[in-house]
């Protein structure tokens, strides 16, 4: 949250220089407050694992926040039970009418599937197009920031030769971006993917900045500069034991996977892996709500104020 001072305290001014948020008392005094409105379209197999990692990063902030979850389709599940789809799960038809300050789109097993082939590929268009009108910002994990990279600005994913799996070393691009305040100079991210998407491709989209990369991971993060798009590429949300369970999943079904890199103690999977980047997920939701959310999204939340909040017309 930020803090408020004076209109004329002259820390007014050299902390918003530095990119540090404060609010000046006649801003103050003309702040309505209502709770913020989130949906989570979430396209993981086993969704209630999902929906615990996310909302424990949500309920980290002292705002207020109210969830939908939603689903696009209402195929059954081999991992969740119909009755809890049933029961706690929204069909995007049903909400498309509606607005939300903030939108997360999960990842998904498709990383070898090409977009046209994927199922569903149709009704996700249509929601990252109806996001553009009646989202404040979006958050993109994983194949869904790939997707999305995809279907905003026509960048295409390159497949690897072997999957990325495990915890990286990351750097964040520019100390005063507020996505990123607080982090450290160097930070862990859990990545579990088989496609990339060069450095080069993000540079070439004007309306792009990538805000943090690892040179054996790549870009991590990088968001629309009207802070209306964040992608991330990895799984900030995982549990200490997600990759260790993925793991033993593609043992179990012979696929021979290699042990996920800087992960198990001593590189060792009878030894229980640490989690070293609760942290800074923590402060990557936190910021993103407060700084890309909170801050710019209107009052009056409809199709009209959200334009007008983001236009500044």
């Amino acid at each position: 949250m930020p803090i408020k001072i004076p209109d004329q305290l002259p820390a007014l001014e050299i902390l918003g220089n530095e990119n540090i948020f404060v609010m000046s008392e006649r801003r103050a005094v003309n702040q309505d407050i209502r709770p913020m409105k989130m949906a989570i379209l979430n396209l993981m197999p086993n969704k209630i694992t999902t929906e615990v990692q996310l909302l424990r990063l949500l309920s980290n902030t002292p705002l207020q926040i109210n969830i939908d979850l939603i689903r696009i389709h209402n195929n059954p599940s081999k991992n969740t039970p119909v009755q809890h789809l049933d029961t706690f799960y929204r069909a995007f038809d049903e909400v498309k009418e509606e607005q939300y300050d903030g939108l997360i789109i999960t990842g998904a097993p498709l990383g070898l599937v090409e977009y046209e082939q994927v199922n569903y590929w149709d009704k996700i268009c249509e929601v990252f197009a109806w996001a553009q009108t009646n989202v404040v910002s979006t958050l993109y994990l994983c194949w869904a920031a790939h997707a999305a990279l995809y279907y905003h600005y026509g960048i295409q994913r390159q497949l690897r030769t072997e999957k990325l799996s495990g915890v990286y070393k990351h750097y964040c691009n520019d100390p005063l971006e507020r996505l990123t305040r607080g982090f450290d100079d160097s930070f862990c991210v859990p990545h579990s993917r088989y496609a990339e998407v060069e450095k080069s491709q993000y540079q070439q989209i004007d309306q792009i900045k990538i805000l943090a990369e690892s040179t054996q991971a790549g870009v991590y993060l990088a968001a629309s500069k009207d802070k209306r798009q964040v992608f991330v590429t990895g799984h900030p949300e995982y549990d200490a034991l997600t990759l260790d369970e993925e793991y033993r999943r593609d043992v179990q079904a012979g696929l021979s996977p290699k042990i996920p890199i800087n992960y198990y103690i001593d590189n060792d999977p009878n030894k229980k892996p640490l989690n070293n980047w609760r942290s800074n997920a923590n402060l990557l939701f936190n910021n993103w709500i407060n700084y890309y959310v909170y801050q710019i999204t209107p009052y009056q939340l409809d199709a009209e104020h959200i334009q007008t909040s983001i236009t500044g017309e």
